[in-house]
C-alpha cells in the first residue's frame, strides 16, 4: 500500500512537533545544568567552561548512538518498502536491472537485505554496545 500526501505531511507534522518539544526540553535542563554547575563550581569562568566543554564531550557518544539506532530504523523501513517482510517476497520494487545477468545473486542478496534482519542485528548491536559501555571516552579540556 502506497503512502498518501496527507499521511506523508502529518507523519513530517508529528517529527516537527516532537523536535520542538525535544528542543524546548533542552533549553529548560540547559538552563537547569548551568545553575547548578555555576552554584557548585563559583564565579570561575574558566572553571565552569571546562566543565561545561567535558559535559558536552561526554554526550557525543550517546547522541551519535541513539542517531544511529535511528538512521538503522529508518533503513529498515526504506528495506520493508522496497522489498516487504516475507522471506523471499513474491513482488518487490527492486528494479529489474538490479543484478540482471546473475538471478541467483539477486535472490540471495534480495532474501539477506531483509528488514527484521536489519533490525536485530543493528539495533541489537548498537544497544548492546551503549549498555556494555564499550567505549569509554573521558576529556579533559582545561585542568
Amino acid at each position: 500500500m502506497d503512502s498518501t500526501v496527507l499521511g506523508h505531511f502529518f507523519v513530517r507534522f508529528l517529527g516537527l512537533v516532537a523536535a520542538f518539544m525535544v528542543w524546548a526540553a533542552s533549553v529548560v535542563m540547559s538552563a537547569s545544568i548551568s545553575t547548578t554547575v555555576q552554584s557548585v563550581i563559583g564565579d570561575s569562568e574558566k572553571e565552569v567552561t571546562a566543565l561545561g566543554f567535558n559535559l558536552m564531550v561526554a554526550s557525543v557518544p550517546l547522541v551519535l548512538s541513539v542517531l544511529w539506532m535511528a538512521f538503522i530504523v529508518r533503513c529498515a523501513w526504506f528495506l520493508r518498502r522496497l522489498r516487504g517482510w516475507r522471506e523471499i517476497p513474491a513482488r518487490t520494487r527492486v528494479p529489474k536491472k538490479f543484478l540482471k545477468g546473475r538471478p541467483k545473486l539477486k535472490r540471495v542478496v534480495v532474501g539477506l537485505a531483509h528488514p527484521g534482519l536489519l533490525l536485530v542485528a543493528g539495533l541489537g548491536t548498537s544497544i548492546l554496545a551503549v549498555f556494555v559501555d564499550a567505549v569509554h571516552l573521558t576529556f579533559s579540556v582545561i585542568g
